[in-house]
């Protein structure tokens, strides 16, 4: 039923909301939505430079420009339908609300004030002329929401985006099974496939289970298990190999704990094409994913090449004041490479030399690469880890997810307690964004990496600091 014209809303977009997703002008449904001037102007200045903000800027005024275009001029004080441009992929809204811009230059005048000053005098100029509906700001700026309340006006900040409504629910890649588990699933059976043992099991309705997701038994029996597919209401699982002892390593490396032994099974599986390690400073994440490509580089000869990149803090902004080539301009950025290669590069001998020669060898095989430069690209063969991915939106992550080419696989690593990018939370981030969507797709796997093992003194710092 059509909402009555006192129930719709006029949404008021922050500039910051429009430069986060383009597509936000449409994700209103049947509620109207203005923008002040002052809006437009900062898009304007925003839009030059090769910038993910600068390019999103653009796609803005494009679409604009198009509803203008359709609509005509002359109507911009009725409003313009919201119409969703051809190819858009949003859902069909029931109803279609609004655009209107501010046409009296309230919020417009140059008197000195800021930015966020002129938009709330607009929005503040919007309730008096519009007493009967109720006006919201929408910014992702909470120093902005905050000015608003101060001043009455309701404000919200963009959620449309959220991966999830709260963090915690977030899958993490395994779980442990109940003591009874052989006793709950009587009908099971079993086989041997190429050295590994597997078991089919009937799903129970408690048991929510997706592929590659790793389970353990608790107590003296301590199987490990990995999910190999989930089909007609059956599971079949298969035991993992023991990477934590013994003469089974993966470029010398041996898991220290339960969590990190499931990351290298995952790892070392050239079946899953995109692997995601979440967890806090500590936990292996560069370690594992480095000695794992190692490996399938240098020994399998599985994948042509390394690619390490990572989500500098101002991702996607010029490099160019760094000396040197794309490398070298990285460099600076990769000390996490250079701590790791450290631990992985130790010839058992050749001295000072072996070393040098060990040093020399493996940097010829791993490549780093500046994300300013990912459009257009492709990477055919090759094992390409992507560092401090929290950093990055989720239309950053698509960005860099679709250069894979064949026989490519990919890895994220990231913390999503240090996201230094403004606007984004742990529920909008790229990484768990990444997380949440890839989680039932049978050739991708994620692991959360919960405990530290750099040394005793960074394990006290981060449980008491």
């Amino acid at each position: 039923m059509p909402l009555k014209k006192a129930d719709r809303r006029i949404y008021v977009l922050d500039t910051n909301v429009l430069i986060h997703d383009p597509t936000a002008l449409f994700r209103f449904e049947e509620h109207d939505v203005f923008l002040p001037m002052t809006v437009l102007e900062e898009l304007d200045h925003i839009k030059q430079g090769p910038s993910e903000n600068a390019r999103n800027a653009r796609q803005v005024s494009r679409f604009l420009n198009e509803l203008i275009e359709r609509n005509g001029s002359e109507r911009l004080e009725r409003g313009i339908r919201l119409a969703r441009p051809q190819g858009l992929m949003l859902g069909t809204p029931k109803e279609i609300g609004r655009l209107f811009f501010e046409t009296n230059g309230v919020g417009h005048a140059r008197d000195g004030r800021g930015g966020d000053d002129r938009i709330l005098a607009a929005i503040l100029d919007l309730r008096t002329r519009e007493k009967a509906r109720p006006v919201v700001l929408v910014s992702k700026d909470i120093n902005m929401r905050i000015k608003a309340r101060i001043h009455n006006v309701p404000a919200e900040d963009y959620e449309n985006d959220r991966a999830l409504d709260d963090f915690s629910l977030l899958y993490t890649g395994h779980a442990e099974l109940p003591a009874r588990f052989w006793d709950r699933h009587p009908e099971v059976r079993s086989w041997s496939e190429r050295g590994h043992t597997h078991y089919e099991v009937k799903l129970r309705k408690d048991e929510d289970w997706y592929p590659h997701q790793c389970l353990w038994l608790p107590g003296d029996e301590g199987l490990e298990f990995r999910v190999m597919r989930v089909e007609g209401g059956r599971a079949q699982l298969r035991i993992l190999d023991d990477y934590a002892g013994g003469s089974q390593s993966v470029w010398g490396v041996h898991a220290r704990n339960r969590e990190q032994n499931f990351a290298l099974n995952l790892l070392m599986d050239p079946e899953v094409d995109f692997v995601t390690l979440l967890g806090t400073a500590g936990t292996g994440k560069t370690l594992l994913a480095l000695a794992a490509g190692l490996a399938q580089t240098m020994d399998q000869q599985r994948y042509r090449e390394i690619i390490m990149t990572r989500a500098t803090v101002a991702v996607g902004e010029d490099i160019g004041f760094l000396p040197g080539t794309e490398e070298e301009k990285m460099t600076p950025w990769m000390g996490a490479l250079t701590d790791n290669l450290e631990v992985l590069a130790h010839p058992q001998e050749g001295g000072a030399w072996g070393r040098q020669a060990t040093n020399d060898l493996l940097a010829s095989r791993i490549k780093i690469r500046s994300m300013n430069f990912m459009r257009g690209r492709t990477f055919l063969s090759r094992w390409v880890i992507i560092d401090e991915a929290q950093n990055l939106t989720p239309k950053q992550m698509k960005t860099l997810l679709t250069r894979a080419g064949p026989g490519t696989k990919m890895i994220c690593l990231g913390n999503v307690e240090q996201i230094d990018t403004p606007y984004l939370t742990e529920t909008t981030s790229g990484l768990t964004y990444a997380v949440d969507r890839f989680k039932a797709w049978e050739h991708s796997a994620h692991v959360t990496l919960r405990r530290g093992e750099r040394s005793r003194l960074a394990d006290f710092a981060s449980e008491s600091l």
